[in-house]
């Protein structure tokens, strides 16, 4: 029996730490399931003092096979090694705890250490063979040193199967968290996403830390670098300049950094150096609230890899969309100077739906392809001859008639795209014209017969053409132009739109301001 290995050198005298309340003690959790109370009792005397990489034992303990499945039950994969009897209420109830624990619970991190003091009845040939268990020891021959050496043994190899499911678990996260971060195409919508994930990379260990992870992510503007995500008490600094919002000390690590020109772990912080091939620079700044080890360093760099081809991807592919987006105004603005309106009529039009389109419910994207769609309301107009187009008398019935093709040949010219936003630019060049009460052009749609995009843009159309002056016109007073848009609700304009125009048009006042009409 295991009290008779122990002799007076084995007494062991050892006096209780005191933890703070509310704080787990820290240690290697360890079932010991036996059913006599003499084994429980003189395995928690020998092992008392037993520690392994700075952690002691916290000892669970059981007294049947039952007993023991509902402990593992409850403490699941953070039990590191089951002492374990083999003949308790039954000849096989240590065996029926393996096949529980290995099967059922599915835990296959756990160390098992069969301990049993009738070999015969559970030879270890048969057991070793046949079951998924860690170690054998007849209770005759476990002296006190055998059995630190066993566990360990059974804690060393406990150690490691947990640390290679932690860089696991840390890899499966990187490719997703890699995964996820391609799919952004928005720079802020970015940046808090790998600031997210490598604030989870650094704190992987301490997930109370983890939730309240600090820190923020910058790019390089003409003025310096700006804060453009943030979290904690960095969230209020965002669209601030790094030199104005962060502390000195915080400020010159980053300057450090920017020299060195690459990722660095610094003072307590980790900062994320990301330079594009077409040299903008980012940072990602993280508060580190305990050292990094060597393994976690290594699979932020892996994460990092992915982290600046993203970066250099997103910016590559702003550069496209904000091509884009460009041409499409230029396009618009050639038709504008062509036809002798007002400046930035187009620019304005634009804009003004957009802010509409946000108060009447739109998401931040949908309303930026209106925006765009917007801009190219009258780009039909290529299609009028300038002696129409630019006419400073009054139309003739005929050249009228050709005027409002414009209209027509706008769609015809757009419709052919199989770009969404080009479809969308259709409706609205199609029947930006038309009239809530039917009497419009080129189709006489009414009511919701129009599309939502043309109902929208055409308020914002009258409203600037009204507003600004013209080669053949001066322009309206303000006072004069929301009467006549209030007065035509329900007539020309869709009366539940005209109700949202009121209500932002502060907002499109300050738009009228920042593109000043003027007559070219």
């Amino acid at each position: 029996m295991m009290k008779n290995s122990v002799n007076d050198s084995d007494a062991l005298v050892f006096a209780e730490e005191v933890f703070a309340e509310g704080v787990e003690k820290p240690g290697w959790h360890v079932l010991i399931v036996d059913d006599e109370e003499g084994v429980h009792t003189m395995t928690e005397l020998v092992l008392s003092t037993f520690t392994f990489d700075d952690m002691s034992l916290i000892f669970h303990h059981a007294y049947s096979g039952a007993e023991a499945k509902l402990v593992l039950a409850q403490l699941n994969e953070t039990v590191a090694i089951v002492l374990l009897d083999v003949v308790m209420e039954t000849s096989e109830s240590g065996l029926d705890v393996v096949r529980y624990l290995r099967g059922d619970l599915q835990n296959k991190t756990a160390r098992v250490i069969l301990r049993t003091g009738q070999p015969g009845a559970a030879p270890e040939e048969t057991i070793i063979t046949n079951y998924d268990i860690n170690d054998y020891k007849e209770k005759s021959e476990l002296t006190r040193q055998k059995l630190f050496t066993s566990l360990t043994t059974a804690l060393r190899s406990y150690r490691d199967i947990m640390s290679i499911l932690k860089s696991r678990e840390e890899l499966h996260k990187i490719i997703h968290a890699s995964t996820t971060i391609f799919k952004l195409q928005s720079l802020r919508e970015f940046c808090q996403a790998v600031l997210q994930q490598l604030s989870y990379l650094l704190h992987i260990e301490s997930p109370a830390i983890y939730v309240q992870a600090e820190g923020f992510a910058a790019t390089a503007r003409n003025e310096g670098f700006v804060i453009l995500a943030a979290t904690g008490q960095y969230a209020q600094l965002l669209d601030k300049p790094i030199i104005e919002a962060l502390p000195k000390d915080l400020f010159d690590e980053i300057q450090e950094t920017l020299k060195q020109r690459k990722s660095q772990y610094r003072q307590g912080w980790y900062i994320g150096y990301f330079e594009t091939d077409t040299g903008v620079k980012n940072l990602i700044c993280i508060e580190s609230h305990h050292p990094i080890d060597a393994m976690t360093l290594d699979l932020i760099q892996i994460f990092n890899v992915d982290v600046g081809i993203a970066f250099n991807n997103l910016y590559l592919n702003k550069e496209v969309v904000d091509t884009q987006k460009e041409l499409i105004f230029r396009l618009g603005e050639i038709v504008e100077n062509r036809s002798q309106e007002t400046s930035f009529h187009v620019r304005r039009v634009a804009d003004f739906t957009q802010a509409l389109a946000l108060r009447a419910g739109y998401t931040r994207d949908e309303a930026d392809a209106l925006r765009l769609a917007a801009a190219m309301h009258d780009i039909g107009k290529l299609g009028i001859p300038d002696s129409i187009l630019i006419k400073p008398e009054p139309l003739t019935p005929e050249e009228y008639a050709v005027m409002k093709t414009h209209t027509t040949i706008g769609h015809t010219l757009l419709s052919s795209s199989e770009r969404p936003i080009f479809h969308l630019a259709a409706d609205v060049a199609w029947c930006h014209h038309e009239r809530w009460d039917g009497n419009g052009y080129p189709r006489g749609l009414k009511g919701d017969q129009i599309p939502f995009s043309a109902r929208l843009t055409s308020i914002c159309d009258v409203f600037d053409a009204l507003s600004t002056p013209r080669v053949y016109r001066p322009a309206w007073g303000s006072e004069q132009v929301l009467e006549y848009i209030r007065n035509e609700s329900g007539k020309a304009f869709d009366p539940a739109l005209i109700e949202l125009f009121f209500d932002v048009y502060p907002q499109l006042e300050e738009i009228r301001q920042a593109f000043s009409p003027e007559v070219r």
